[in-house]
């Protein structure tokens, strides 16, 4: 049997024994802990030296350039033009009264009722022109049935064919002529190009736009109106066999075309908006009267 200064005894040693253990777990921990920070430590002014301080400053330029050109590519791109539209600031060039625009299947169905009433910028639409057909095998879905609506709700109306560097120019103009029939009253046929190939010579390729120009105009007696973009036109087209020929120009957002050149029609918004049509619409205009418009039609002389 224990005594009462025997467990007195007792309970002092392990007193002493558990304060002993404790400590050496401190010490032991505050070792391994000094270590590990400084072997964190260490770890980590040794990858931030291993490169000089330029080649950090080039990396985070770089990280930034990939991010602009991220950006640009996904939300910029894919908008296009647009971004002034989208903001209230499309731009309607002023001191123009006779307003058209141009359309395709991307429009959807139309509310002609609507559109036959419609005004940009206080002015009626004149004329609208519609797409037809795309290289060799492409009609518009929406073709027989815009260009039908079109001269019964009485705008002046057109046909236009985009051009494919997949096609040679005279299958092209025949598919045009096969499925397109224009009558008096109409605009003369329209070629839009927007795009050369690039293993095609500058000669070949003005060659064959003028294969496709010649081969329609020998079917309507009348010069069709070439459809492009100022820059495209000024680097491509600028022969001066090219000049004869009526010019619609694309130039977006500006106060005044670039193109110095003669020019029938100017493109300048491909974010308009209008009743009937859901969602975007190109607007046009037409540079002179509305006797002029009507003199370019076909079959204007024999009225």
């Amino acid at each position: 049997m224990l005594t009462r200064h025997g467990l007195y005894t007792f309970f002092l040693f392990l007193m002493m024994t558990g304060t002993r253990n404790k400590n050496t777990y401190n010490r032991h921990t505050t070792s391994t802990n000094r270590c590990g920070k400084k072997r964190r430590s260490h770890t980590r002014a040794s990858f931030f030296h291993r490169y000089p301080r330029w080649a950090w400053w080039l990396g985070g330029l770089g990280v930034v350039a990939l991010y602009v050109c991220f950006f640009y590519y996904f939300f910029v791109g894919p908008f296009g033009f647009r971004w002034r539209a989208i903001y209230g600031d499309a731009k309607y060039p002023e001191g123009y009264e006779i307003r058209g625009i141009d359309i395709s299947h991307y429009q959807g169905d139309i509310d002609w009722e609507l559109l036959q009433n419609a005004m940009i910028e206080k002015c009626p639409i004149r004329f609208i022109l519609i797409k037809a057909t795309e290289g060799t095998d492409r009609i518009d879905p929406k073709f027989k049935e815009n260009f039908r609506q079109a001269k019964e709700y009485g705008f002046i109306r057109g046909a236009y064919h985009f051009w494919s560097n997949k096609s040679s120019a005279r299958s092209q103009a025949y598919f045009f002529l096969n499925n397109v029939y224009l009558q008096d009253g109409d605009l003369p046929p329209v070629l839009d190009i927007e795009h050369k190939p690039k293993d095609v010579s500058l000669e070949d390729f003005q060659r064959d736009v003028l294969t496709w120009l010649h081969i329609v105009e020998d079917k309507y007696h009348v010069k069709p109106i070439i459809y492009t973009y100022y820059k495209f036109k000024t680097t491509y087209l600028n022969e001066p066999v090219f000049n004869d020929y009526p010019y619609w120009i694309a130039h977006y957002y500006v106060d005044k075309i670039e193109y110095t050149g003669e020019w029938k029609f100017w493109q300048h918004t491909d974010a308009g908006r209008l009743p009937g049509i859901k969602g975007y619409v190109d607007f046009n205009i037409y540079n002179g009267s509305y006797y002029d418009l009507r003199k370019l039609t076909i079959g204007y002389e024999q009225d």
